[in-house]
């Protein structure tokens, strides 16, 4: 934990249990974690700018590039917040933005396309930054998490709602080695909050879903609960802190 800082704090929900803390040989024996959000985020919206706009062949000045990420941030961002408004000509292929990779990529260089820039090609090379591993950071704790799960023999899978492959990001950032299974919306044809979804990491890990927690930091994370898992909500934190995952360890069989 850095110096000055406090220890991020997650909300544990169990629609089948409200009671007291249940006994080490009732507590779950598989993990379904959430990516983006929970095990990496993308980086920060100004570097960001200035390194698509660095991949265009221009190099932007700080302020220049706060006031273009801000702007995109509010078009609409992956990973970032749901913009505003969606136009109309947009509004399918976002609708379908997790289901397929056309649309994925057609969605967000199409919003970033709403923000004026005299930066040639800038949507295009906003994006290929989303694919690239070095426009991801992962949590301070992800690692050693992950590493600690495994040494426990307590097996993971990575449920993301995401229309590209994240499974190079994952080995990039070092944590691919310790991922059981990857159950990604645009392969599946599901997206969270639906429960199949959930019952497809469930079954890729061969836990019953009583037996899984869902660890994430979105409600549509927290609808694992409808399945039976028992689910971990992380509060939101900037790339690299401390998100409160390691206490994930405390939730899990010992």
């Amino acid at each position: 934990m850095r110096a000055g800082s406090r220890p991020a704090v997650g909300i544990v929900l169990d629609v089948h249990h409200d009671g007291p803390p249940r006994p080490a040989s009732h507590r779950p024996s598989g993990v379904l974690f959430d990516f983006h959000g929970t095990l990496a985020q993308v980086e920060e919206p100004v570097a960001w700018v200035r390194a698509a706009a660095a991949a265009c062949g221009r190099e932007l000045d700080l302020g220049t590039a706060t006031v273009l990420a801000d702007r995109l941030v509010t078009a609409g961002r992956a990973g970032g917040p749901v913009p505003h408004r969606v136009p109309p000509q947009l509004a399918v292929v976002y609708a379908d933005r997790d289901l397929y990779e056309y649309a994925h990529r057609a969605a967000y260089t199409g919003l970033a396309r709403t923000v004026s820039t005299d930066v040639e090609g800038l949507a295009e090379a906003l994006y290929e930054r989303l694919l690239a591993p070095e426009g991801w950071v992962a949590y301070e704790h992800t690692i050693a998490t992950l590493a600690e799960l495994r040494a426990r023999d307590v097996p993971v899978a990575v449920i993301s709602n995401i229309g590209f492959d994240i499974r190079p990001i994952s080995e990039s950032l070092g944590f691919h080695k310790y991922v059981d299974a990857y159950v990604l919306s645009y392969e599946v044809g599901r997206c969270k909050p639906d429960p199949a979804i959930f019952r497809t990491g469930c079954t890729m890990l061969a836990v019953e879903p009583e037996q899984a927690l869902m660890v994430g930091d979105t409600p549509a994370d927290a609808a694992a609960v409808a399945v039976g898992c028992r689910a971990y909500l992380l509060p939101a934190a900037p790339p690299g802190t401390d998100n409160g995952l390691s206490a994930v360890m405390s939730l899990v069989r010992p």
